[in-house]
């Protein structure tokens, strides 16, 4: 994935591995987020060693703007997660780039579905990446782990 540029202020690059730095970076946006806030460094290492696909998005100072992980199977099912951009770069496509991304990232082209958790809220946003709400019956089941 190349450069993406808005304007000539806005620079961001799009990586797939993470190093310590940029981990420690993504920890810090997790504790600005109501669903990763609890998070603690450890497991937001071990949470993107985990993970088969990550992408991330830097600046020029090769610091961590955005974030978003995948599991999957590479042919049924990718379930994406911690879809994150700084809230400095909101709303500027940011988040746009790292769906699109994932959604062209050579080892998910044969995915059936990509799915994700989201807010109602969030629901107008997917739609216009070709999410839908409209899955039948099909409802989130949990256990909680001791």
């Amino acid at each position: 994935m190349g450069q993406l540029k808005n304007d000539k202020s806005i620079y961001m690059k799009i990586i797939h591995e993470l190093n310590e730095t940029h981990i420690k970076q993504l920890h810090v946006l997790y504790q600005n987020e109501w669903f990763t806030k609890n998070r603690t460094l450890e497991e937001t290492r071990l949470c993107v060693l985990g993970s088969q696909i990550c992408l991330a998005l830097i600046d020029k100072q090769n610091n961590l703007q955005g974030f978003a992980r995948v599991l999957t199977d590479y042919i049924f099912k990718a379930l994406i997660f911690d879809v994150i951009v700084s809230t400095p770069n909101r709303k500027k496509g940011w988040g746009d780039k790292l769906m699109i991304a994932i959604q062209n990232h050579p080892k998910l082209l044969h995915v059936k579905h990509f799915e994700l958790y989201c807010l109602p809220e969030m629901f107008a946003y997917y739609e216009k990446h070709g999410f839908s709400k409209n899955v039948g019956d099909i409802k989130l089941m949990r256990y909680m782990n001791k």
